[in-house]
């Protein structure tokens, strides 16, 4: 019996190709075929971060993977049976594949409906991680995120976010760029409570931009741009 592939979700961290761990590059290097969350590889943001930092990448075939970003379910199940029947034929046929995608695979990321739809029809599918988005925006910031008993709380701004203001410790808005108007208004009624509101827009990447204060988060904000709430005293 042919062996099959083995399905690699790598994470390549969030834009800094220094921050690629040891054990993706060696991934990269081995894996013969490298799969990227775009219709055209070399154009994704995953694949720039893992060539920069394994040139190698150039000589291997490159598969791209439409994954739209979008909230229909319709869109999102066609999708990915698409996504998921290209990369089954490339295992079938005993060839390993490693799927880019930025930060770490398990935060928030759409490889791992692949990952499951793969399992779920026996094909080995293993997770690689990566730095998240927020450790090293964290970093950059020259900031602890929690100390002794403070919570974190990791929230996707492109959803309902008022609630999320009401937990303890430190809130962690992902991808803020999208909803920076509404967010905006937010954060300032938490620097009214003495909240401390401090981001990073596109860390480690091009255009790489800090602010402190609500006021500073541009309406145009980039779409990987992440907030941090400090809590404040409520009134």
């Amino acid at each position: 019996m042919k062996k099959k592939g083995v399905l690699y979700g790598v994470g390549v961290g969030p834009g800094d190709p220094e921050l690629l761990t040891l054990k993706a590059y060696r991934t990269l290097e081995q894996c013969p075929v490298i799969a990227a969350p775009g219709r055209i590889p070399e154009e994704t943001v995953a694949y720039r971060i893992a060539a920069a930092a394994c040139p190698s990448l150039e000589e291997k075939e490159r598969v791209g993977i439409e994954m739209p970003m979008t909230k229909d379910r319709e869109v999102l199940e066609r999708s990915h049976r698409e996504a998921e029947e290209r990369l089954a034929a490339l295992l079938e046929e005993g060839r390993d594949v490693a799927f880019l995608t930025l930060g770490d695979p398990c935060v928030y990321s759409t490889y791992f409906y692949l990952h499951r739809r793969l399992q779920k029809r026996g094909y080995e599918a293993r997770i690689i991680s990566g730095i998240p988005s927020f450790c090293a925006a964290a970093a950059r910031l020259d900031l602890t995120l929690g100390e002794k008993a403070e919570q974190i709380h990791v929230i996707p701004a492109s959803y309902q976010i008022r609630e999320a203001m009401k937990l303890p410790g430190t809130k962690i808005l992902m991808k803020a760029g999208r909803q920076a108007a509404a967010v905006r208004e937010i954060l300032k009624e938490e620097e009214a409570r003495g909240a401390r509101i401090m981001g990073v827009e596109n860390c480690g990447m091009p255009g790489e931009r800090f602010f402190r204060g609500a006021e500073e988060l541009r309406e145009d904000a980039g779409y990987y741009t992440l907030i941090f709430v400090k809590e404040g005293e409520r009134q």
